[in-house]
């Protein structure tokens, strides 16, 4: 088998990635939707500070891997791993290879951990577990049909707003004025810190609106703001392809300002604003952490509903395979 690092992915190698991703849908959907090439295309040439490999048994692309190093060479952050094999090729170590090759990596940049989030009851859970790695989140993946939704709702919602707080909106990277404010915001989601210990500041926040433009896509952010703070924020991407699917990105209410129903006003604002600046969309998708019933809670009385389960992993590079140099 053949490892092959691709720098800049050929048209041909975007197709063969491609087709490992449709296979590997059609044995393991859990309610996600089908891959979409255009958006294959956009994930391997839009995203900067990321690695990509293919293992190939003759002609036949049959396993990818994908690397991605926020923050620039030498960050303190974790790295972000996603493996992919055909499930006609699975169990013959080809995941344990492009594990190898890609740790390689981790340990060339500092990397000190890996990060990777797969869909429950697949294959891939007993594959990470057998790498080392430990389940830090489980995600609960929830989808809102925007035609099921009555049409009183979200007006109603909107003009429900607690007083004393005003909305915001902005497309693209966050206003300088609002910067420093969100990134504090940011913060307020415990959950994700507690095992990535990353602080948010105004650079790195403008680094993920960035990231989102360089693969075309669109993201859209509505805030509550009392005075100078932003007291809640929610946050959706709209794809360049496949765009009746928006992503439902960060949401957050500040603890201070929590109790409030700031989550499911800017949700619902947000609704409002894509009816009128995107009308084509019509799905948005979302996950839970599993243990933030809040949200939840605000989601369900929203409209969204279970679809899947997903779970994130963390791995300590120190403990992720080596590569065989006798092969």
């Amino acid at each position: 088998m053949d490892v092959i690092p691709l720098d800049d992915p050929t048209d041909v190698q975007i197709g063969q990635w491609h087709a490992v991703l449709q296979a590997v849908h059609a044995a393991d959907p859990a309610g996600e939707p089908a891959p979409v090439r255009a958006q294959t295309a956009e994930h391997l040439l839009g995203a900067r500070d990321q690695r990509l490999w293919t293992a190939a048994e003759g002609a036949e692309t049959v396993a990818v891997a994908a690397l991605r190093l926020p923050g620039g060479p030498g960050a303190d952050r974790p790295g972000e791993i996603d493996i992919r094999v055909r499930p006609s090729h699975r169990r013959r170590g080809l995941g344990t290879r492009l594990m190898a090759v890609a740790a390689e990596g981790l340990r060339a940049d500092g990397r000190t951990s890996v990060i990777a989030q797969v869909l429950a009851r697949t294959p891939a859970v007993p594959f990470l577990e057998s790498h080392g790695f430990v389940c830090v989140l489980t995600l609960s993946g929830l989808l809102l049909r925007l035609a099921d939704l009555p049409p009183d709702r979200v007006p109603a919602l909107v003009a429900a707003g607690p007083p004393g707080y005003r909305l915001a909106r902005w497309r693209g990277s966050v206003p300088d004025e609002y910067a420093d404010a969100l990134a504090h915001a940011k913060h307020a989601m415990a959950d994700l810190a507690e095992y990535e210990g990353l602080p948010w500041n105004a650079g790195r926040v403008r680094e993920m609106a960035e990231m989102v433009a360089k693969r075309g896509d669109d993201l859209y952010t509505v805030a509550a703001v009392q005075g100078s703070t932003v007291a809640g924020f929610t946050e959706i991407v709209v794809p360049v392809e496949a765009s009746e699917r928006a992503a439902q990105y960060d949401t957050a209410v500040v603890p201070e300002h929590r109790g409030r129903r700031l989550g499911i006003w800017v949700k619902a604002a947000m609704l409002e604003w894509l009816a009128a600046e995107r009308p084509e969309v019509r799905e948005i998708e979302t996950d839970n952490v599993g243990d933030n019933a809040h949200m939840l809670a605000v989601n369900e009385e929203l409209g969204f509903r279970r679809q899947r389960e997903s779970r994130e992993y963390q791995a300590a590079t120190r403990d992720l395979p080596t590569v065989s140099r006798g092969t």
